[in-house]
């Protein structure tokens, strides 16, 4: 099987109503406050954890599964409550701390999921962020990009109640890409990010 045609191993879908009440674009960053503060431990642990990593991939080739799970859960956190602080849907995400690879389908709206590497490089955890500045690039216009699509969505909301699609699906793809790049870099896969915000990459 030719590598375009293999999944990327690290997927993200998003599957929420373009229907959103009006008034919620002005205090849902107000109500998603807890997750974000879950996010900013969540992060520092997967700092630690990153790190933990870089020299067992260094010296055995491999992310103990118990912590590659532990990693991939705060990814899938902090997709579930961005995407609720970013008004592009209304369910409140559940405090769900379940260490997986796969999505355990905690939250109907988003699906994160990783395919474990059995062997990784291990020279890559050298390198990967060097090989990674072409995307950095990438991620800062469409970061730039990004900004005004969601102030865009957000008086959208306000006078239609509906999120428009296009701009939605930008988003998703934004931080889909940003995702892919982060697996990258965290050493959670070899598999070089293709340079495309799409689910089927």
């Amino acid at each position: 099987m030719s590598l375009a045609a293999t999944p990327y191993p690290t997927q993200l879908e998003f599957h929420g109503d373009l229907r959103i009440a009006r008034w919620r674009p002005l205090v849902q960053w107000l109500l998603a406050i807890p997750h974000l503060m879950v996010i900013y431990v969540l992060s520092m642990v997967r700092s630690v954890l990153t790190f933990i990593a870089f020299f067992t991939v260094l010296f055995t080739r491999q992310i103990p599964r118990s912590l590659f799970d532990v990693i991939a859960m705060t990814f899938r956190y902090e997709w579930r409550a961005t995407s609720y602080a970013l008004f592009l849907r209304e369910d409140y995400p559940p405090f769900d701390f379940q260490p997986a690879a796969a999505d355990d389908g905690a939250d109907r709206n988003t699906l994160v999921t990783f395919a474990y590497p059995e062997r990784l490089s291990r020279w890559q955890p050298l390198v990967k962020w060097l090989l990674a500045v072409p995307h950095y690039l990438v991620l800062l216009a469409l970061g730039i990009a990004a900004i005004f699509v969601v102030i865009a969505g957000f008086f959208a909301v306000l006078v239609t109640g509906q999120y428009p699609e296009r701009a939605r699906d930008f988003l998703v793809g934004v931080y889909r890409y940003n995702l892919r790049v982060q697996a990258y870099v965290g050493l959670l896969t070899d598999q070089y990010p293709p340079f495309a915000l799409s689910a089927g990459s």
